[in-house]
C-alpha cells in the first residue's frame, strides 16, 4: 500500500489504501446516479458492476506500483530562475544530491539525518537555497522521510487529477531551480495530533534535498548526511544477569 512514491511500509498504510478506494467508489456511484435521474432508470446491478471495476482498476495502480512519481515530463531546467548545465549540477552537488534534485530519485528510509531534525529554523533547497519549509510545519510520521503539513512559497506542486493526488500523489519541486523534493499526499488527517491533521496534507520529502537552517545560527545541516548511530539497548528480560562485585 502506498505511503510515498508508492513505497511501502506499515504504518497507516492498509487503512489509507480502504479509505481511498471506498471513496472513489462512493465518488463514482454518486456521479452515476446523478446521470441516472437525469436519463431515467438504470439497473442497479449495472451500476455496481461500473464501481466494482472502478476499484478494481484502482486496486490494480496499488498493487504494481511505478518507481516513482517524479517521472513528471516537465522540464527540470526550462522556466526555472536557476540554470545550470547537468554537468554543472553533478559537479556542485553531492552524488544523493543529484540522483534526488535532477534525476528524481528517491533515497531509502531514515537515511537522512533531518528526519530527527526537530529545532527551529528554516529546511532549504540543496541546490539553491531557496526557503521550501518552515520547521514549525515537520511532524513524525513514522514513515521514515522528513514529512512536513504545509510549504513555503518556494514549492512548486505538481497539477494532477484528484484520483491520481489521492492514490499517486503529486510531485512538489523546488520552484526556484526545478529540483525534485519528494511527493504530496492528501492522508494528513490519519496523523492525529500532528499540523497535518489541520492541512490534511502530508509532503513526504527526501532529506538529502534539503539543507537545514537553523534559527539560533548553529551549522547548517545537510540532508544528505545519514542519523547519528543510536545504541540500541535490550530489554530487561533479555539483557544479562547483574554480578555484583565482591
Amino acid at each position: 500500500f502506498l505511503l510515498r512514491k508508492m513505497r511501502f511500509t506499515t504504518k497507516a498504510a492498509p487503512l489509507l489504501v480502504f479509505i481511498q478506494l471506498v471513496g472513489i467508489s462512493d465518488a463514482f456511484q454518486a456521479h452515476s446516479s446523478k446521470r441516472a435521474e437525469a436519463a431515467g432508470a438504470v439497473d442497479r446491478r449495472s451500476l455496481l458492476k461500473k464501481a466494482s471495476v472502478n476499484i478494481a482498476g484502482a486496486a490494480i495502480i496499488a498493487a504494481n506500483p511505478s518507481p516513482s512519481n517524479a517521472m513528471n515530463n516537465k522540464s527540470r531546467s526550462e522556466g526555472y530562475a536557476v540554470q545550470r548545465t547537468e554537468r554543472e549540477w553533478a559537479y556542485i552537488l553531492s552524488g544523493s544530491q543529484y540522483n534526488i534534485l535532477r534525476q528524481g530519485g528517491t533515497e531509502r528510509q531514515n537515511t537522512s539525518i533531518l528526519e530527527g531534525e526537530d529545532r527551529e529554523g528554516k529546511f532549504r533547497c540543496a541546490g539553491c537555497a531557496t526557503p521550501l519549509f518552515a520547521s514549525a510545519a515537520k511532524f513524525h510520521s513514522g514513515t521514515g522521510w522528513p514529512s512536513f503539513a504545509t510549504v513555503l512559497a518556494g514549492v512548486e506542486i505538481e497539477n494532477v487529477n484528484p484520483v491520481q493526488a489521492g492514490l499517486l500523489g503529486a510531485e512538489i519541486r523546488c520552484a526556484t531551480c526545478g529540483g525534485h523534493l519528494g511527493d504530496v499526499f492528501s492522508d494528513g488527517k490519519l496523523y492525529v495530533g500532528t499540523p497535518a491533521f489541520a492541512s490534511g496534507k502530508r509532503y513526504c520529502v527526501d532529506g538529502a534535498a534539503l539543507i537545514f537552517k537553523p534559527s539560533d545560527g548553529s551549522d547548517d545541516v545537510f540532508g544528505d548526511l545519514s542519523p547519528p548511530n543510536k545504541k540500541k539497548e535490550m530489554p530487561d528480560f533479555l539483557s544479562p544477569p547483574k554480578i555484583n562485585a565482591r
